[in-house]
């Protein structure tokens, strides 16, 4: 499902996996590079054109592939973007300190992931009311820059609960508006990230 919808929204996309039948879960005519091996082999990951890509995203069925396998393309290739899947939360917390971000659940791993991958240096969290809320850490874009905090804000669905500035943070109110360099924390419902999205979207590319 990632890699469809990945190469339908314009990505050129390699996967690798070590099992060849995990293709045939492909539709006929999709076009992806498939690469047979482990993701944290070299030659198996330069065969799928690690060396030129701008993102890598580890959603094997193993923790420790994952973040070996992501750890491998961040340090020995230097992808500017990294994702690993996580199925243990007590894990990604600690491999989040490694800075590599992570999602933690299969769920509405897809659409995290995509997210992310869509919006620079995003972070994604799980863990506030069983991952029916999430929390999100969002370098504010450029366009909203100058821009009243409460746009961002959604009654019932999105919320900015803080925003961090030059090394402190303050809890916006009604005036407040984002600067260049800003942080914003949000607090939304998992159903809204396309609401988020949309928001992130600069006007004329919606």
């Amino acid at each position: 499902m990632l890699t469809q919808e990945l190469v339908r929204a314009g990505h050129e996309v390699s996967v690798i996996d070590k099992f060849p039948s995990a293709f045939d879960r492909l539709p006929p005519d999709f076009k992806a590079r498939q690469v047979v091996g482990l993701g944290f082999d070299r030659k198996v990951l330069e065969e799928a054109g690690i060396e030129e890509a701008d993102a890598f995203v580890a959603v094997s069925s193993g923790d420790n592939s994952n973040i070996v396998s992501a750890r491998v393309a961040r340090e020995h290739y230097h992808v500017p973007r990294v994702i690993a899947r996580i199925y243990d939360p007590a894990r990604a917390d600690i491999y989040e300190r490694l800075n590599i971000p992570t999602v933690a659940t299969v769920r509405w791993g897809v659409k995290q992931i995509m997210l992310m991958l869509a919006h620079e240096r995003e972070e994604i969290k799980e863990g506030m009311a069983g991952g029916t809320l999430l929390r999100i850490r969002l370098p504010v874009p450029s366009h909203l820059v100058g821009k009243h905090v409460s746009e961002l804000d959604v009654d019932g669905k999105i919320l900015v609960a803080g925003v961090d500035r030059g090394g402190s943070g303050f809890i916006p109110v009604p005036a407040s508006t984002f600067q260049e360099d800003d942080v914003a924390h949000l607090v939304l419902h998992k159903d809204e990230i396309d609401l988020l999205d949309e928001l992130l979207t600069p006007i004329g590319e919606h």
